[in-house]
């Protein structure tokens, strides 16, 4: 039996996992076998649509597409999977034509078919009497527990919660948030960085909702006043795919927010990051030191572990021994020992880079230095010979110095570990299909430098909107980096414990503060300039 912790939204088999690996082989094998191949999305039948439940499509990843001498013609991600094939005939009572399509073009047959099924099995629930209605719309905190579970446990309501999770991670939702207020319950997806909001699910589905999420995620579903955290762990189209969930208690009952850790999502590389080749080679000589501390700095939601992971990866080498400490482990690393920081346990930061130093580590991960004996045991621990990489939350790279030694550090001792200082911001990033050139708006060039404005001679670029992006213009993100390598005029006057305001003129000339790096980036139509002075603007420049 499936754990309540997980649940099952895709196919894994054999034979799907070697169409995942080798589309190619799989596509030349159908051909062999006379199975028709597509490589565009067909047309669909629309009233066959419903022969099979949202739920069971997605997971078996088949559509129905038209009944033809008796027997349905079906298109399937991977045509070879015949138990898939007799899963589908068995339901619909008929023999099963299989066809196969083309990755993409499946992906987008499946999100037209199904791609709105959360919001239809919503408006299905929502003809209930009004008398249910009212007595869960007004006496939410009165619903009893055991009632709630019964609720949640109702198939329909099973498949609303797992479509509204599997639609979240089809459009690459980084977070899915469940909000109650008087007379509605909003759903929304954080996309690229931005809520989209949802169609709302009737108000009475509120208590049995969350229930159903609480229970997925293994959380006291009778204690509805105190903050919670919780985790489910679930397979989509072969992968694993984590979500942490977060309850937390409002005036209108709980809001929940689901974080998806999708690491098919997830850029491993600097580049894919959008770091620049400079910014590349001067991280990789970072890296490759033996020794020393190596900070990533920015807000929360800036991606900084993203670009440690990434950092991780390029590094990983099987004579390295590599360790992280990390609240949570958000990704799970090849070939690396990492460890979830555990309070309630006495596990802090602190401690268990204690211990760690005790397992003979080559390189160390920090998740994040947040005290002053952390950031001592840290500068220590790269004293005596260990790569430390870690993050902090400051708004520019310089701005790390002065953190340290708030917490503490002595000025020469951060100087004599330091080694380079990241700063990083994330904007959407434009899709490469549908993006075009416009021209500088007043407004534009009000916020423009002379030097900016001059980069945009041909015009900036502009969103548009295309099937690629769902019609919002920008697909994923992009990073806007500041990279400060430390130098010998910078080490000096850490030293002597200069401001911040002495330290900028040591930093050299070809330091890029992170909106340069994003205007270049702006001129080169990755991003817009709307999205790096929204990204940036909280930045001091530095020589300002």
């Amino acid at each position: 039996m499936t754990p309540a912790s997980e649940i099952q939204i895709g196919r894994r088999g054999a034979d799907a996992n070697s169409a995942e690996a080798d589309a190619a082989r799989v596509r030349e094998r159908c051909r062999t076998l006379g199975i028709t191949w597509h490589d565009k999305a067909p047309e669909v039948d629309p009233q066959l649509i419903s022969l099979l439940e949202p739920d069971v499509a997605v997971r078996v990843r088949t559509v129905p597409l038209k009944i033809e001498r008796g027997r349905l013609v079906v298109a399937m991600f991977n045509p070879l999977d015949v138990t898939a094939a007799d899963e589908v005939a068995t339901i619909v009572k008929m023999p099963v034509t299989r066809t196969g399509v083309e990755a993409g073009a499946f992906a987008e047959l499946m999100r037209r078919s199904y791609g709105t099924t959360a919001a239809r099995i919503a408006e299905s629930l929502a003809g209930t009497t009004e008398q249910a209605k009212g007595e869960s719309e007004n006496n939410v905190d009165a619903i009893e527990a055991a009632d709630v579970h019964r609720m949640a446990e109702q198939p329909t309501l099973i498949n609303l919660v797992n479509l509204l999770i599997l639609e979240a991670i089809q459009i690459r939702a980084s977070d899915v948030h469940v909000e109650p207020f008087e007379s509605i319950v909003k759903i929304k997806y954080r996309v690229d960085g931005v809520l989209i909001e949802q169609p709302s699910p009737p108000k009475h589905l509120q208590a049995a909702l969350i229930g159903r999420i609480k229970i997925m995620a293994m959380m006291n579903i009778a204690e509805r006043y105190i903050p919670q955290d919780g985790h489910i762990t679930l397979r989509f189209e072969g992968r694993k795919v984590d979500l942490r969930v977060s309850t937390v208690p409002t005036i209108y009952g709980e809001s929940v927010v689901m974080r998806i850790l999708d690491k098919n999502n997830l850029p491993l590389d600097l580049a894919s990051l959008g770091m620049n080749e400079a910014h590349r080679a001067t991280m990789d000589r970072l890296i490759d030191k033996p020794h020393g501390l190596i900070l990533v700095t920015g807000p929360t939601g800036s991606g900084k572990t993203t670009t440690l992971y990434a950092a991780l990866t390029q590094l990983y080498d099987p004579r390295l021994k590599i360790l992280t400490i990390e609240d949570p482990v958000e990704y799970e690393l090849a070939g690396v020992n990492q460890i979830p920081v555990n309070p309630k346990r006495g596990l802090t930061f602190a401690i268990g880079l204690r211990a760690m130093l005790r397992q003979d580590p080559d390189v160390i991960l920090v998740g994040e230095i947040r005290d002053n004996e952390t950031v001592d045991i840290a500068i220590r621990s790269a004293l005596t010979g260990h790569l430390i990489l870690s993050t902090l939350h400051t708004n520019d790279a310089i701005s790390s110095i002065g953190r340290l030694t708030d917490m503490g550090a002595e000025p020469f001792l951060v100087a004599s570990v330091l080694e380079g200082l990241l700063a990083q911001r994330l904007g959407r990033r434009l899709c490469a299909k549908c993006r075009q050139r416009t021209s500088l708006t007043d407004d534009m060039r009000s916020r423009l430098s002379q030097e900016e404005e001059a980069l945009f001679v041909d015009g900036p670029w502009k969103p548009v909107g295309c099937d690629d992006c769902r019609n919002s213009g920008y697909r994923s993100r992009v990073g806007f980096f500041e990279l400060l390598k430390i130098n010998p005029r910078l080490r000096a006057g850490i030293s002597k414990g200069l401001s911040m305001s002495d330290l900028k003129p040591l930093v050299g000339a070809e330091f890029l503060t992170m909106r340069q790096d994003g205007m270049s980036k702006a001129q080169n139509g990755m991003t817009t300039i709307d999205e790096v002075l929204r990204a940036t603007q909280d930045v001091d420049e530095i020589g300002a």
